[in-house]
């Protein structure tokens, strides 16, 4: 049985809020908890909780989830190929990621290039300011590559990649957009989790299975 939009939202539209952003936004908070679970609860770091909330948000944005994981994928590929290529011109931090971002630059708009080509108008068509933010996550990924090391770079772009692609799923969920459309006041019950969350002191869900031998013998 179809309850109705709150008054709240109501407000908003008769403001000229178009409804698709309020729930965007409303819907933050909530994908924001989640990651927040995921970190403390179960374990999963990715690359904090910014960036995978940003993705989610440039994957729909862009329409097309699919196209959305190649370009992450494409970033961070040429960003591991071109700290090895530029490895040895000894270049500082800044300089060498403005040359990554040039080239990345290149070879989407290559690729756009070629959707359009392929007649794929979906690709084509991809809005570019979600494009531009995701090739931003090159300077995050060579940052980490710096400081921990490939292997965890690479982890961990991984995990970013999951969580956002399940935030992706979250936030297009026609039953929780009615439900946020019906009951927009929900969101403040993400208050009291993350409080719980926050003093959360006990192992991870990682944690059991990475020290499970030490458990069992204990």
């Amino acid at each position: 049985m179809d309850i109705g939009i709150s008054p709240i939202i109501g407000f908003f539209s008769n403001q000229g809020v178009p409804q698709e952003a309020v729930i965007l936004i409303l819907m933050l908070p909530i994908i924001a908890t989640f990651i927040a679970f995921l970190r403390q609860i179960v374990g999963i770091k990715a690359f904090g909780i910014y960036t995978p909330l940003i993705i989610t948000f440039t994957f729909i944005a862009m329409g097309q989830l699919r196209y959305g994981i190649v370009i992450f994928l494409v970033v961070i590929v040429i960003g591991m190929l071109m700290r090895f290529i530029l490895k040895p011109f000894r270049l500082l931090y800044l300089p060498r990621v403005a040359i990554m971002l040039f080239l990345i630059s290149m070879l989407i708009l290559s690729f756009l290039a070629l959707g359009g080509n392929m007649k794929r108008t979906g690709l084509a068509s991809v809005s570019v300011f979600p494009i531009l933010i995701m090739i931003t996550l090159v300077e995050k990924f060579i940052s980490v590559q710096i400081e921990k090391g490939n292997k965890t770079a690479v982890v961990l772009a991984f995990e970013t990649l999951v969580i956002s692609i399940i935030g992706y799923y979250i936030a297009t969920w026609d039953i929780l957009k009615e439900f946020i459309l019906s009951f927009p006041w929900i969101i403040i019950v993400t208050v009291p989790v993350n409080i719980f969350l926050g003093k959360w002191t006990g192992l991870r869900l990682s944690e059991y299975f990475r020290f499970w031998e030490i458990l069992k013998k204990s």
